[in-house]
């Protein structure tokens, strides 16, 4: 969800239990608009957050004036009251209701950039399942089997690898993106030397067009459009349909659309990843996503449809 509208957004998405307080949101609202300014952003996007065990990230994320370039994101950590490390098992200085732990500030205000995300990181993370922890600097331990050359005998030797819970974070924000992240419809305009840009002249969908899949986007790069033939893009738009469409998801029905507040809002719920919820208000600018879950996969999902 975009800063500008942050407040206005956080009330729309509000019907899914995303929630925050008024001193959280006042707080949030001013810090991203210093994101924006510092780091020179195009624009700033509350991505939503994710729930640990001891602590929860906020995460947002910058966009440049081509709105498909590769994205900065950032995260701050929020820990809860009375938290103990796990080391010592002795209090957290300074942890006491309403303050930020290390990686971020103690005044609420200041965020930490992540990486960019590599399929390095994702191969290495895929081993890790369950929750996160809420400790950037917390590490995980897997055991795998790697292969020993002594001499001209080969053995497989059990070698205990740690995965920084900062990298994992990094890895799921952008499986998350690829997969669940949406736009509708013509508010993205391509140009005719190809940057992406926002459409100033966007004014919503109509409330037919609101309640089919084909009218949003995933917010990427595309993928699966690259595979269409020529005949199969002979009637799209390419200004304005140049990302794939959500109709088109495997599998089928992992999205669940709905009308709200007397069919003045339009709500996506992502089945695959639970948590995403993306809203759209009919005949207005208004629209966007937010995220808050534990950051976990349906992987379940085909057995369930």
């Amino acid at each position: 969800m975009d800063e500008e509208s942050l407040l206005l957004s956080l009330e729309l998405a509000s019907g899914s239990g995303q929630g925050l307080s008024p001193d959280r949101r006042a707080s949030l609202l001013t810090s991203l608009m210093l994101v924006k300014r510092d780091y020179r952003f195009d624009r700033v996007l509350f991505w939503g957050r994710i729930l640990g065990l001891v602590a929860d990230y906020y995460i947002a994320q910058g966009l440049s004036e081509d709105q498909l370039a590769p994205r900065k994101t950032l995260y701050r950590w929020r820990r809860r009251p009375g938290w103990l490390r796990p080391q010592d098992d002795t209090e957290e200085p300074g942890a006491s209701e309403g303050q930020e732990g290390v990686g971020a500030s103690l005044n609420c205000m200041e965020w930490s950039l992540l990486p960019p995300a590599t399929e390095e990181m994702e191969m290495q993370t895929s081993v890790v399942k369950g929750r996160f922890m809420g400790d950037p600097s917390h590490a995980y331990e897997h055991t795998e089997l790697q292969k020993v050359n002594e001499g001209e005998k080969v053995f497989e030797e059990e070698v205990v690898v740690q995965i920084k819970e900062e990298t994992r974070l990094v890895s799921i924000i952008d499986q998350i993106d690829k997969a669940v992240a949406v736009i509708p419809r013509g508010a993205l305009f391509k140009t005719p030397f190809g940057p992406i840009r926002v459409n100033r002249t966007f004014e919503g969908l109509s409330s037919s067009e609101a309640k089919k899949l084909s009218s949003y986007f995933h917010f990427r790069e595309p993928v699966e459009l690259k595979n269409k033939t020529l005949l199969e893009k002979a009637d799209l738009d390419p200004s304005l349909d140049f990302m794939d469409s959500l109709e088109h998801d495997i599998p089928k029905g992992s999205w669940s659309i709905q009308m709200e507040r007397g069919n003045t809002l339009v709500v996506l719920r992502s089945l695959l990843w639970p948590g995403l919820t993306f809203y759209h208000a009919p005949r207005t600018k208004n629209y966007g996503y937010i995220y808050v879950g534990t950051g976990e996969k349906n992987i379940d999902l085909p057995f369930m449809l």
